[in-house]
């Protein structure tokens, strides 16, 4: 931020009192007592020029929210998917299949609806940019979808009685699609972490400072989501993974919550608790224990275990759509911007780091 920036967040000065005579005073006046009294000096206000934000908002609308919600759940379902092709469930592996093939491609609609034309997603494949989120994302999209397609049109075939028009395909289709439920599972991870790191590296105050932590908020409520739907759309008897996997994500979402908002400085984590990005969290995390509690004590029961799937999917939704407003909402005011930057001077002046240790710091 430039010195000019900085000079339009000074608080006014304590106006001066006019003397008898015409001549102007120092601002302050004995009290009778000998003392002085110092004049009410009044709370600086954060203010910027014109009135517009210090930092430029992320131009992206709730169409973003959701394909941030849906990359979780299309994620944890190709893990779950994988629990049941390994440990021969066949119903929780097709369930879960089919899961994240609709997951990922009403996320893919929400994202090009966003990006206004499809051939923009396109061309972010031109070429990887390992240092930039949304290039490498763009790539790991990619690879998982072309996985889950393929075991997802594996299952499609089956239900259908051997009818969907392959040919000679068919005899292929049967031998990936192992491998292909393996490769989805393995792009699971990063798509559901890498959405994460896209916001943490905008400048939007409080998705930057919680650039660290949000990786494992976004993974426990990847978790959170698939487990929910799954044990929604698969019998009990199945569903065995897929509450281990909820119960984990409980656990996982509430402590990485805490641990996040712990860390981050108090003044950018205001967001994470007022206006509607504050309701959507406060319910999140309420829906979530209520969610794995229901798992625990009632999980076998199929209503309870459908109730609390439930519970857990509209967690997960909560979580992203009240980290998404959180950010956005940091971004329109200029106090979160100024207010950190100053606390982060002030305690490098109070370490003892001044001049140039300063501006190398920053």
């Amino acid at each position: 931020m430039t010195h000019s920036e900085f000079d339009s967040f000074r608080p006014p000065e304590p106006a001066r009192r006019r003397r008898p005579g015409g001549k102007r005073g120092t601002g302050r006046r004995d009290g009778g007592d000998g003392s002085r009294e110092m004049p009410m000096v009044p709370e600086p206000e954060f203010t910027s020029y014109y009135g517009r934000p210090v930092v430029k908002p992320a131009p992206w609308t709730e169409d973003v929210a959701a394909y941030l919600f849906l990359g979780g759940v299309a994620a944890g379902s190709a893990l779950i998917g994988l629990g049941g092709q390994l440990t021969g469930r066949p119903v929780l592996r097709r369930n879960a299949r089919l899961s994240a093939l609709t997951a990922v491609s009403f996320g893919a609609v929400a994202l090009v609806k966003d990006l206004g034309r499809p051939e923009r997603f396109l061309n972010m494949l031109r070429t990887i940019k390992l240092t930039s989120p949304m290039s490498v994302g763009s790539w790991i999209l990619s690879a998982f979808s072309v996985g889950t397609a393929v075991s997802a049109a594996a299952e499609v075939d089956r239900m259908t009685g051997a009818r969907l028009p392959l040919g000679p395909l068919r005899n292929l289709l049967q031998a990936v699609e192992g491998p292909a439920g393996i490769e989805a599972a393995l792009f699971a991870g990063p798509l559901a972490a890498y959405t994460a790191v896209l916001l943490g590296d905008t400048a939007t105050p409080t998705w930057n400072a919680a650039h660290e932590e949000l990786p494992f908020v976004f993974v426990s409520s990847a978790a959170l989501a698939s487990a929910g739907l799954a044990m929604i759309t698969t019998p009990v008897q199945e569903a065995g993974p897929a509450r281990k996997l909820a119960v984990l994500g409980v656990m996982g979402d509430v402590l990485a919550m805490r641990v996040m908002e712990h860390r981050m400085d108090p003044v950018v984590a205001e967001p994470l608790h007022e206006g509607k990005a504050g309701v959507m969290l406060k319910w999140s995390e309420r829906l979530a224990a209520a969610g794995g509690l229901g798992t625990l004590l009632g999980g076998r029961n199929r209503a309870v275990a459908a109730a609390s799937g439930l519970a857990l999917l509209a967690a997960s939704a909560l979580t992203r759509f009240g980290v998404f407003e959180a950010g956005l909402s940091s971004a329109r005011d200029p106090r979160y911007t100024i207010e950190p930057q100053k606390n982060r001077l002030a305690a490098r002046r109070a370490a003892g780091i001044t001049g140039d240790s300063i501006t190398t710091a920053g």
